[in-house]
């Protein structure tokens, strides 16, 4: 079971949206097609993919309310994705995932975020826990740090193959000389 974050499901569903930045700044090429292409071969495999409500909710922000449901079930038509609610395990889970933050006298952790992103963030990787999840796919900073604690595998969307047509490039043509 792998789980895909806010920006994956965003670029998933508006390729048209705006480049993710790698860890360097630089714009990573193709960002719409490497996360389809994630799709398509998981999807082949068999795999499920989770999504949290918390991530879902996150981007459905912008929608509105037909583009929202239109979006919900768009994505409950592809039996490779499940939605998953933060529900009362989950909220166990960020309770744990606090108190041992709180333990460590550093409630934010070693963020530098809000404590609303904080939160947030831990319900989606307390969805992905709950759930058993093997896998975050995600470029968030707090959330691949969270995953990670919770021994989770993190991909992030430079680390994603491209689709095979979209590594081939153009082959100048010389005109023959005269």
């Amino acid at each position: 079971m792998v789980v895909i974050d806010a920006t994956m499901l965003l670029l998933l569903l508006r390729p048209d949206t705006p480049a993710v930045l790698d860890g360097e700044g630089r714009p990573i090429e193709n960002a719409a097609a490497r996360v389809e292409f994630l799709i398509h071969e998981l999807e082949n495999q068999g795999s499920r993919i989770i999504i949290p409500t918390p991530a879902l909710s996150e981007v459905l922000v912008r929608a509105g309310a037909a583009a929202s449901q239109q979006i919900v079930d768009a994505i409950a038509k592809r039996p490779v994705f499940r939605i998953e609610p933060f529900d009362t395990r989950a909220a166990i889970e960020v309770a744990a995932m606090t108190r041992s933050a709180l333990g460590a006298k550093a409630k934010k952790g070693v963020s530098d975020s809000t404590w609303a992103k904080i939160k947030y963030d831990r319900q989606i990787v307390a969805v992905a826990r709950v759930n058993q999840a093997t896998t975050m796919y995600s470029d968030d900073r707090d959330v691949r740090t969270m995953a990670m604690q919770a021994d989770m595998n993190v991909i992030g969307l430079g680390d994603l193959e491209l689709p095979p047509d979209a590594s081939q490039h153009e082959l100048p043509l010389i005109p023959p000389a005269r």
